[in-house]
């Protein structure tokens, strides 16, 4: 279905293309997650924007709308980054995480933010972006970067029907992981502190939440230039289980066994390797160097008020 001022991406030639009859000032990528369709984009469509399904290759959008959750944001940030055009998340993933840190807890939410920034307003916020650095590869992340317990729950969340992960999944998966996790020696390096223990779990945050509103490192903040550092050691399982519920909202990092510092950089090492994740996806494993972008993402947020 062909949509009034919504046309397919041009790219490798074999997309079909439809063009609206009005002259329009801005040409935007919709860029569609698993549960999106061209039909989502119905209610964004305004009369100064073409809307371009798909990221073009011959244009440069003037901004992206993103239909999705933290994995779908993730697998487009490379091109959004280096396009340097804001974007609007609209959440329709299971966990939403960045779109709700960003202050945009429904599409409806996401409507507004739209209209408004179409009609000439000023509500586009630059953040942080985080960047992993592994050998010759570097990948930008929104969220949360982690290893150990976190990114082993987190395989096991993926591998849920869509309905269990959308409710109580990442809690489910993270009970799971607990009792067959072992304790790996790490090592975290920062421009001010070095050490190595054994840890359940590091948490590397530009965001404060992960996990479908786990509140992780619950002092980050997007735009500070800093990353929020979780370390939680060699923690009794049972003392894990029962500490779930504080875990949830963040008043973990008031246990001994937790360190919660920030830092500019943090390199991560650990014996054996680790499976790393970003924005609940498997990214790499360790050793990783990770880093900030100052201000190196664009997204529309809500106007104030909204």
């Amino acid at each position: 279905m062909v949509l009034a001022g919504i046309k397919p991406a041009a790219e490798g030639g074999c997309a079909p293309h439809f063009h609206d009859a009005l002259s329009f000032s801005m040409k935007i990528a919709a860029l569609l997650g698993p549960t999106a369709s061209a039909e989502s984009l119905q209610a964004f469509n305004c009369p100064n924007a073409e809307i371009i399904v798909g990221f073009p290759s011959d244009v440069r959008p003037d901004a992206a709308l993103i239909f999705g959750g933290d994995g779908t944001v993730h697998r487009f940030l490379p091109q959004v980054y280096a396009k340097k055009i804001p974007i609007l998340v609209v959440p329709r993933g299971t966990g939403n995480d960045f779109a709700h840190a960003l202050g945009i807890h429904s599409e409806k939410i996401a409507l507004r933010a739209w209209r408004h920034f179409c009609t000439g307003g000023k509500n586009v916020r630059k953040i942080d972006l985080g960047l992993i650095r592994t050998g010759e590869q570097e990948i930008p992340f929104c969220c949360v970067a982690g290893a150990g317990l976190d990114a082993d729950a987190n395989a096991r969340a993926n591998r849920l029907p869509s309905w269990l992960r959308s409710s109580a999944g990442y809690l489910f998966a993270a009970v799971q992981a607990l009792f067959s996790f072992r304790p790996v020696e790490v090592q975290v390096s920062t421009e001010t502190r070095e050490e190595k223990q054994q840890a359940l779990l590091i948490a590397v945050g530009n965001a404060h939440r992960y996990g479908g509103g786990i509140k992780i490192v619950p002092r980050a903040q997007m735009d500070d230039d800093l990353l929020d550092i979780c370390l939680v050691g060699n923690i009794s399982k049972l003392k894990v289980f029962f500490c779930l519920p504080i875990i949830y909202f963040g008043g973990h990092t008031r246990l001994k066994e937790v360190e919660y510092f920030r830092a500019r950089t943090v390199r991560i090492e650990s014996n054996p390797a680790l499976e790393v994740y970003a924005d609940g996806e498997a990214v790499c494993r360790t050793p990783v160097d990770i880093s900030l972008v100052t201000k190196g993402l664009s997204v529309i947020v809500p106007p104030e008020g909204c």
